[in-house]
C-alpha cells in the first residue's frame, strides 16, 4: 500500500541501519526539521533518495532520482544560532518511489511503497552462514588495507545476516552507484555475495595503487542538502 512521506533528494545513498549526518540550511528543509521535531509529522521519519549521477538542479520528478530510497529516522538535532540545524539520522526501511509532489507542502513529498527483504529459502537459506562469513572476511581484508587498527570495528557476532551487508559497507568507501545496487537488492544472500565481490575489488585496487582513502573522520562531517 502506498504512503506519502517527506522526501530529501541527496547526492548520497542511505542504507538501512547506517547513520547519516546532515547540515540543514535551506528554508524548506529547516521547516521540515521543525515539523519533525515538533511531531507535526509523526514518527520523525522522512525519505532519502539519491539523485541520478550528474543531476544538480532541483528535483521535481521521479525520473531525476533513483528508483529506490531509504527512510531516515531523526535521532539527534542541534539547532544553530542562525536557524540552521545539524542533525543525525539512521536508515530504516527501503522504499520504491512512485511519484513526487512538489506543491502540497513547503518541502517535497514522495509517494512510496515499502520494499521488505525476501526470505531466504532452500539452498540460499542453507548458504547464509557461509555467505556471511565470506562477507566478514572481505570486510576484514578491506579494512586492513584501508584503515588503521582503531579506525574500524568488527560487526557484532550475533548480527542478523540479513543486516550484515549494510553494516559492513558503512565504514567502507564504495561508489554511490555500488551502494545503490546494494540498497536495491532485496535478497539477503545475493546482497552478501555482492558485498564480498565489491570489497574484494576495492581491496585489490588499494593494494595495487598503495592508496589510502580519506580518513573516516571526514565521513562523519554532515552532508549539506544544497
Amino acid at each position: 500500500m502506498a504512503e506519502t512521506i517527506p522526501l530529501f533528494p541527496l547526492a548520497a545513498v542511505l542504507l538501512p541501519g547506517t547513520s547519516l549526518p546532515l547540515h540543514i540550511f535551506e528554508p524548506r528543509y529547516r521547516q521540515l526539521t521543525m515539523d519533525l521535531v515538533t511531531d507535526a509529522l509523526p514518527g520523525r521519519c522522512f525519505g532519502v533518495i539519491a539523485k541520478k549521477p550528474g543531476w544538480t538542479i532541483d528535483v521535481d520528478h521521479v525520473d531525476q532520482v533513483c528508483a529506490v530510497g531509504c527512510s531516515a529516522v531523526l535521532r539527534e538535532v542541534k539547532r544553530l544560532p542562525d536557524g540552521r540545524f545539524d542533525i543525525v539520522t539512521r536508515g530504516d526501511r527501503r522504499f520504491r518511489l512512485l511519484a513526487i509532489d512538489s506543491t502540497s507542502a513547503p518541502y517535497l513529498l514522495g509517494v512510496v511503497e515499502w520494499l521488505p527483504d525476501s526470505t531466504p529459502t532452500g539452498r540460499m537459506a542453507a548458504l547464509m552462514p557461509v555467505l556471511a562469513a565470506a562477507a566478514r572476511a572481505a570486510h576484514r581484508r578491506y579494512c586492513g588495507s584501508a584503515w588503521q587498527g582503531d579506525d574500524w570495528t568488527e560487526p557484532p557476532a550475533d548480527l542478523d545476516p540479513a543486516e550484515l551487508a549494510h553494516v559492513i559497507v558503512s565504514d567502507c568507501l564504495l561508489a554511490e552507484t555500488d551502494r545503490q545496487r546494494l540498497l536495491e537488492e532485496i535478497c539477503p544472500g545475493r546482497r552478501l555475495r555482492l558485498t564480498r565481490l565489491m570489497l574484494h575489488l576495492e581491496t585489490e585496487i588499494l593494494r595495487t595503487l598503495h592508496a589510502v582513502p580519506m580518513q573516516l573522520a571526514d565521513l562523519d562531517q554532515p552532508i549539506g542538502l544544497n
